[in-house]
C-alpha cells in the first residue's frame, strides 16, 4: 500500500500519472481508468493516486469539472482480485483497518474535491468501480452498464466506503438495501429509473455526452458551483429549518461575487453572461 512514487503537486494540466490516464482540455479534466484487458480494476497504488488526484483538484484553479471513465468499453471491475484481495487475507486487523480505510479516503477525497465530478459509465461497472460512481456527482451510462456493489459476494458487508450513507440517498432505502444484501447486478435502465444515472446513452457517445455536460457546468460561475456540491453534502445531515439558513448564508456569499454581477449586467443588455469564476 505505498504511495505512488509522483504525487500530484503540479497543476492538474502538467501532472502525469502512472495508474491512470489524465487528459484535461481547458476547463475539464478527464479520469481514464486504464487496464481494459482486466476490466480496469483497482490496485493499492490506483486507489493512493486517484486519492491523491482529487486532493490535489481542489488546488487547481483552471480544472472546473472532472469527468471519469473506464478504457475498453468497461468502467472498473473493482479491486484486483490478486493484486488487493489475494494480500488482505494475509494481511492482521490492523492492516485491514488501514487498507479500508485508505480505500474510504478515496470517496472522502471526490466528496471534498469542489469540482463537481461526472462518471460516464459503460460496461462493468462493480465493487469499488461502483462506490467510484457512486461518489461522482452525476452519472450517465450506456445501455449495456451494468452496476454492482458486489462485496457480499467475497463475503463481505455492504458497508464499505461510504455505500451505507451515499447510496440510499440517491435511490432510495429499500432499493439500497437489495443491492447492498444480494450484490446483484443494477442494469442502466433500473438505474436511470432510480435516479442513479441522469440518462442512458449510446456506447460511442457516453464519454462525449458525459464532456459535454461538464463544459456546461464549467462554463457556469465557478464559486456558486462549488457552493452547490458543498450545500448538497452538508444539508445531509441538517434539518429542514438548519438548511435553510445555511442556504440563505450561501447564496448572500454567491451575490458579493463578480459573476453574479456581470450576470446582471448581460440579463439588463440582453445577452448570456460570460461566467470568469470570479
Amino acid at each position: 500500500m505505498s504511495r505512488p512514487a509522483n504525487p500530484v503537486t503540479l497543476p492538474l494540466s502538467e501532472y502525469s500519472p502512472k495508474h491512470f490516464l489524465l487528459e484535461v482540455d481547458g476547463k475539464i479534466a478527464t479520469v481514464t481508468l486504464n487496464r481494459p484487458e482486466r476490466k480496469n480494476p483497482l490496485t493499492f497504488d490506483s486507489y493512493r493516486e486517484l486519492t491523491d488526484f482529487f486532493r490535489a483538484s481542489a488546488m487547481d484553479e483552471e480544472v472546473k469539472t472532472i469527468v471519469v471513465s473506464g478504457a475498453g468499453g468497461n468502467f472498473s471491475s473493482g479491486g484486483d482480485v490478486f493484486e488487493i484481495i489475494g494480500p488482505l487475507v494475509q494481511m492482521d486487523t490492523k492492516g485491514l483497518t488501514a487498507f479500508t480505510r485508505m480505500t474510504g479516503d478515496l470517496v472522502k477525497a471526490m466528496r471534498a474535491c469542489p469540482q463537481p465530478i461526472i462518471a460516464a459509465v459503460d460496461g462493468i461497472c462493480a465493487g469499488a468501480g461502483a462506490i467510484i460512481a457512486m461518489a461522482s456527482d452525476m452519472r450517465m451510462a450506456t445501455s449495456g452498464a451494468k452496476v454492482a456493489f458486489l462485496f457480499n459476494k467475497v463475503g463481505l458487508s455492504g458497508c464499505d466506503m461510504g455505500a451505507c450513507a451515499i447510496l440510499p440517498r440517491i435511490i432510495g432505502q429499500s432499493r439500497a438495501s437489495e443491492l447492498l444484501y444480494t450484490g446483484r447486478f443494477m442494469t442502466a435502465e433500473e438505474g436511470e429509473r432510480w435516479g442513479f444515472f441522469s440518462r442512458i446513452v449510446a456506447p460511442d457517445q457516453v464519454l462525449a455526452q458525459a464532456q459535454a455536460l461538464a463544459k456546461q457546468v464549467s462554463d457556469g460561475p465557478t464559486y456558486a458551483n462549488t457552493m452547490t456540491k458543498r450545500m448538497l453534502a452538508m444539508e445531509w445531515a441538517m434539518s429542514v429549518e438548519e438548511a435553510i439558513e445555511a442556504e440563505a448564508v450561501a447564496q448572500a456569499l454567491c451575490m458579493t461575487t463578480e459573476d453574479f454581477a456581470r450576470a446582471f449586467e448581460a440579463f439588463s443588455n440582453k445577452r448570456s453572461p460570460v461566467f470568469q469564476g470570479n
